[in-house]
């Protein structure tokens, strides 16, 4: 079966839910030094810590820590972008948003937030990738999370 998944607002989660993202949060902010601090702390059990902490993210941790945004300058020329979203695609990014100027003197700004998180390379020789495509004149990483 195929995993899932919802974005839920806090208020109605069982508490169990709530505790073990509290307790991951205490964990990863150093106010505690052990899970059994951590979940005497919030007032939950070892055993539903365990029993949900594998499934149960914030939607901030998950979103930050696979996702950059990078400028480019695009020669306008049929192709080019295509071409950009070839690469992306060929390396298992995921494109989520794009922003694209209009064309000004031969070239267009686009802004692409990228989801990294299964890219088959590391950031760097990515965007050096994207750089070597032809009519890219810059392609440089300006937010990543």
């Amino acid at each position: 079966m195929t995993a899932r998944f919802f974005v839920v607002r806090e208020d109605i989660l069982p508490e169990a839910i709530v505790k073990t993202i509290q307790v991951k949060e205490i964990l990863k902010s150093g106010k505690a030094h052990t899970i059994n601090e951590a979940v005497e702390r919030v007032g939950l059990s070892r055993s539903a810590f365990y029993k949900y902490k594998d499934g149960v993210y914030a939607l901030a941790e998950i979103a930050r820590e696979h996702i950059i945004t990078v400028a480019m300058d695009l020669e306008h020329r049929s192709g080019v972008l295509s071409s950009v979203l070839g690469v992306i695609a060929a390396h298992d990014g995921n494109l989520l948003t794009m922003n694209q100027s209009i064309p000004l003197q031969g070239y267009a700004n686009v802004v692409l937030s990228v989801d990294v998180s299964g890219l088959s390379k590391e950031i760097e020789p990515f965007i050096d990738l994207l750089k070597q495509q032809q009519g890219v004149r810059n392609a440089l990483v300006i937010g990543q999370g």
